[in-house]
């Protein structure tokens, strides 16, 4: 079991016997590890914001407070990734930290599968700044998560449609528009796609193949993915 899975695990197993507590000892048994290494992960549970505190004594040991802690969360990843961006536009506000702290305890009930899903999909969200103003259509953002060729009629800034069929690779967002980042087979190149002037978009059943580079896009410094950490 990796470390990422026996944290969650470890949660799991305090809460399900909570308000009692479980020693170690007992939990380095559970898991296969050294009481040491327990100590360290329910350290680092702590130091997460996990309400778990030690019980001194012979029978003594962790216990968690079920009362502050959430129970599984089935959120999808792309749900996962939602609450991250809307986490995000608090940076720099009174509530920074603390959406900081919420995002990490989000993180920790999810899923270890759902948890690693949402990362790499978080991966593909660039900002420039605050957040976007415009919508991102859903079929453009369900082929992004899903990695399916998309066929667009987009407008230029002068109003003419062309049709084309493109590669969606991850988004890029300022504090007014959202740009769809991908790879265009009528230019044979990456372009960005300002959502709000894609006129139709259709799903195709080809799935992507390539992947978007941090390299790839020549943007200032301060553009930087969306984070999950």
């Amino acid at each position: 079991m990796n470390r990422t899975d026996r944290l969650y695990a470890l949660v799991e197993e305090l809460r399900a016997v909570s308000p009692r507590p479980r020693s170690a000892r007992w939990l380095a048994t559970r898991f296969e590890v050294s009481t040491r290494t327990v100590e360290r992960d329910i350290g680092a549970l702590q130091a997460a914001g996990v309400p778990i505190w030690a019980e001194p004594g012979r029978t003594g040991g962790y216990a968690l407070d079920r009362a502050h802690t959430l129970p599984p969360v089935n959120l999808t990843p792309t749900e996962a990734v939602a609450m991250a961006l809307a986490l995000h536009r608090l940076g720099g506000g009174p509530f920074a930290g603390a959406a900081g702290s919420a995002l990490r305890k989000l993180l920790a009930v999810l899923p270890p599968p759902a948890a690693a899903e949402a990362r790499r999909l978080a991966g593909r969200v660039h900002l420039i700044g605050g957040g976007p103003a415009t919508p991102v259509p859903a079929a453009v953002a369900d082929a992004v998560s899903a990695r399916r060729v998309l066929r667009l009629t987009y407008a230029d800034r002068a109003g003419a449609d062309s049709v084309r069929d493109v590669e969606p690779l991850g988004y890029l967002g300022n504090r007014t528009h959202w740009y769809l980042v991908a790879w265009c087979r009528l230019r044979d190149g990456l372009r960005c796609f300002r959502t709000d002037r894609i006129v139709a978009v259709r799903p195709l059943a080809e799935p992507v193949t390539r992947e978007l580079r941090p390299d790839d896009l020549d943007i200032p410094h301060e553009v930087r993915p969306l984070s999950l950490a």
